[in-house]
């Protein structure tokens, strides 16, 4: 992100919304691409609202799809991108900058004193 650039800017819409957040952190973490299944199930989404989110993302260039057969059955194997990783890591940049600046806006006695880390509560 450039230094004269609005933080807020830098929020690629694309990422924002909170499923398509959880498609592309899952896929993060997955070298050789995640099945259809494997997402529907990490994701908790239907394969509707799951194939909806993957459309969305595969038109942005942010995944690439594979469809085979293995063993006669069909696969659908979803790839983060080298453009999709590297938009990704520049939104979490800015999302991670956001939430400082919100916090270090808080009043002393609103700030948290824990740090949500995936989940689970961490000490700060």
């Amino acid at each position: 992100m450039k230094p004269d650039e609005n933080l807020f800017q830098a929020l690629e819409r694309i990422f924002h919304e909170p499923n398509r957040l959880a498609i592309m952190s899952a896929l993060c973490a997955a070298d050789n691409g995640l099945t259809f299944v494997e997402l529907k199930m990490i994701c908790d989404l239907t394969d509707g609202n799951l194939n909806r989110h993957l459309n969305v993302l595969k038109e942005s260039k942010a995944i690439r799809v594979k469809k085979a057969f293995v063993d006669d059955k069909p696969r659908t194997t979803v790839f983060i991108t080298k453009e999709g990783l590297d938009r990704f890591s520049e939104y979490l940049g800015a999302l991670a900058s956001v939430i400082e600046q919100a916090r270090d806006a808080l009043p002393a006695k609103s700030k948290p004193s824990v740090v949500p880390a995936f989940g689970k509560t961490a000490t700060a």
